[in-house]
């Protein structure tokens, strides 16, 4: 496969919805950094994400870990078809970078790549949260995100810099050729009685901590629920 291109960087601010009293919990009040807007020019891209980007639930959104979200834009053509839904396209995850060349099969935690005068890292797959389905008000579309791998993944920034859309991302080191977003995933979500391939994903260093956290807990024999994540308050 050809080197990562950055189709497009979309940045945004946290946006208010909804109503109080509204009686859909669709349509209930709702905050989010979810709708961005594609970004011109090169950006300051620092170690917590590009300039003038907020997430809205800080707890489990944004921070070094999860500097950028990066998405591949070829998804979109099957989350269309998928959901029989024309309206949904780029940054419509809420994410930074748009790629072409890149999916979940082929990209590694710890690929470390050359993006403008900055440096930045894979870190962890992203696991999809009830806010998608706010958006689109489709329930299980997270589950839905999940369970078809179309997840998405996170950088880390290691070194801050300009960068910007209509650039290749060179690869400079992949330290973990074997650890694929698309494995990462399986383990997380699919094989959760194999507790030999929980023990070697949770030993790599170079994975986010709070997967590692999970995976840990996994092999003292505690699994969390997916509930509050997938469906959060869309769901009495």
């Amino acid at each position: 496969m050809d080197a990562p291109y950055v189709h497009k960087i979309f940045t945004g601010k946290v946006k208010q919805m909804g109503h109080e009293g509204a009686e859909d919990r669709m349509d209930r009040p709702w905050n989010s950094g979810i709708f961005k807007q594609e970004a011109q020019g090169e950006r300051w891209l620092g170690k917590t994400g590009f300039m003038d980007d907020e997430v809205a639930d800080t707890k489990n959104h944004g921070g070094p870990e999860k500097a950028v979200f990066a998405y591949p834009k070829k998804h979109y053509e099957f989350w269309r078809s998928e959901l029989d839904l024309d309206t949904i396209s780029v940054s419509a995850m809420g994410e930074n970078l748009s790629l072409e060349n890149a999916d979940e099969y082929h990209i590694c935690i710890g690929d470390t790549f050359q993006f403008g005068e900055s440096v930045i890292q894979v870190s962890q797959p992203r696991q999809p949260c009830w806010k998608p389905a706010r958006r689109f008000r489709i329930m299980d579309f997270a589950l839905r995100i999940q369970n078809s791998g179309r997840t998405g993944w996170y950088f880390r920034v290691l070194k801050e810099g300009k960068a910007g859309a209509g650039m290749h991302l060179e690869l400079i080191e992949r330290p973990l050729p074997q650890w694929t977003i698309a494995a990462c995933n399986e383990v997380m979500h699919v094989r959760k009685e194999d507790l030999r391939a929980a023990d070697d994903l949770a030993s790599c260093g170079l994975l986010a901590e709070n997967w590692r956290r999970t995976l840990t807990k996994r092999l003292r024999g505690q699994q969390s629920s997916v509930e509050k994540r997938v469906f959060g308050p869309n769901k009495s």
